[in-house]
């Protein structure tokens, strides 16, 4: 076995892919710039602890649940000129959730609110935060099953320990005095101590009739707007916008 196949195989059995990866690529620069042990190895370790810091951003973005496509590059700012822009990339810098702050879209369907949302969480993804994304009804669905089945502790847990929460479609429909408790669980769990984005179709002085308390409510949502940053987002459909024959039977945010 050559010294290169033998040094393959050692770098192999201890998982240094990234290292194996490159290697032959950093031997030859090495002899072609005549670079020393230190900085040949210096290369190898970069390349390794690149394809590291790749692969943990996309195990969070798979984790997260988070599309490919939603990100804020691939946003379009000009169709909608109610989206102060600058505001948006203030806010993907993550200071908000240094600051545990919430963050709320409110808007028309199709106006982009579920889009900047995840994007939010595309930016705190590569800042190697944790990110957890739920829609409104499919979030308390599951959360009732794990009741049921005795994990409900436990989820909540995994939910509430994300450095950031985003709930798409917050307010869809009314909640039952149990889905109101989930709710309140994770929210006064995260007050003072983590993020929660939120989008919805419905203006906010419409969100506290959801709830079958209205102590419940009361207390509920003053933990989510005290200092939560809040985006008014106006105008009509970017798909009926793109496409006037659009379904609006079909449209989702």
């Amino acid at each position: 076995m050559s010294n290169i196949a033998q040094l393959k195989q050692q770098l192999k059995s201890v998982k240094l892919s990234g290292t194996l990866d490159t290697l032959e690529l950093r031997l030859m620069e090495a002899t072609q710039n005549q670079l020393s042990l230190g900085e040949m190895l210096s290369m190898i370790l970069s390349d390794e602890l690149e394809t590291r810091r790749n692969r943990r951003l996309q195990r969070l973005i798979q984790n997260a649940k988070l599309e490919a496509n939603q990100t804020l590059e691939s946003f379009d700012f000009t169709f909608n000129r109610s989206i102060n822009a600058s505001q948006i990339r203030q806010l993907a810098t993550g200071n908000f959730i240094e600051k545990a702050e919430n963050v709320f879209f409110v808007g028309p369907t199709g106006t982009g609110k579920t889009h900047l949302a995840k994007a939010l969480g595309h930016a705190a993804c590569r800042s190697y935060l944790t990110v957890g994304t739920y829609n409104f009804h499919e979030l308390f669905t599951l959360l009732s099953q794990a009741d049921l089945t005795n994990r409900l502790s436990k989820l909540l847990k995994n939910i509430i320990k994300n450095d950031l929460i985003i709930i798409d479609d917050f307010a869809f429909k009314k909640l039952d005095q149990k889905s109101a408790e989930y709710l309140y669980a994770i929210t006064d769990a995260r007050y003072g101590k983590g993020s929660i984005i939120l989008t919805s179709n419905r203006s906010m002085s419409d969100w506290g009739g959801i709830f079958p308390d209205q102590i419940m409510a009361n207390a509920l949502m003053d933990r989510l707007c005290h200092n939560a940053h809040q985006i008014i987002i106006k105008g009509e459909s970017y798909r009926r916008k793109k496409n006037p024959t659009f379904d609006a039977g079909k449209q989702k945010k």
